[in-house]
């Protein structure tokens, strides 16, 4: 079993380059526009949707085949053909220029593999079986979603607030740890879910700051 390292990746603006032009491929521009990536993809044909998005200039596609040469400068690359000759090409060239490749047909000839996502806010939860299978991943997936429900977004957002609030206003490490950790067992999140939260102003937050900081 290939043991991986879970990692988030700041793909904001890097150019990344997805040979293929399917539905595995659709999925992978999908998330890779969501995480602000520059998108390149080189295929003879393309669904409907990666038609819209390069339309609208979401990406750039490139209507022909893949060639040798076409990797280079990209930040990541997605093999996603369903030709596994063709993908295998893909990363003897990848492998050549040092650049981590994601194989669809296989994933075991790739150096790194794309999880299942669920999102919720600044909350991101990742999911990978190891080659168990994508139903399985699937499953667990639609658990979490479930147990993940959609007052997690303005939870992380209002504990986000608070930390930097806090950390702005009180220069004791000591203090500030305290404060972080009496911000912990707030039951901010169940409030939210059962709709009885109020809204805190910059004024409530000073005011519990104060009223916790000698605690």
């Amino acid at each position: 079993m290939t043991r991986y390292l879970p990692i988030m990746l700041d793909c904001e603006g890097q150019p990344i380059v997805v040979i293929g032009g399917g539905v595995v491929a659709e999925r992978k521009v999908s998330g890779l526009l969501e995480a602000g990536a520059v998108v390149r993809v080189i295929s003879p044909t393309l669904t409907d949707t990666l038609v819209s998005l390069a339309k609208k200039g979401l990406m750039t596609w490139h209507d022909r085949s893949y060639a040798p040469g076409d990797l280079r400068g990209a930040f990541l690359v997605y093999a996603a053909t369903d030709d596994r000759a063709v993908n295998e090409e893909v990363v003897m060239e990848a492998r050549r220029l040092g650049i981590p490749v994601n194989v669809a047909s296989h994933a075991e000839a790739g150096n790194f593999i794309s999880p299942g996502v669920v999102r919720r806010g600044r909350l991101t939860v990742a999911v990978s079986t190891s080659g168990a299978g994508p139903l399985a991943a699937a499953k667990i997936k639609s658990v979490l979603e479930e147990a993940l429900d959609a007052a997690y977004e303005p939870y992380l957002d209002f504990v986000h607030t608070m930390r930097t609030r806090i950390k702005e206003k009180e220069p004791s490490t000591e203090v500030r740890g305290r404060l972080l950790r009496k911000l912990g067992t707030l039951d901010v999140l169940n409030e939210m879910r059962d709709g009885s939260f109020i809204a805190w102003s910059p004024e409530d937050m000073d005011a519990w700051i104060a009223d916790h900081r000698a605690e």
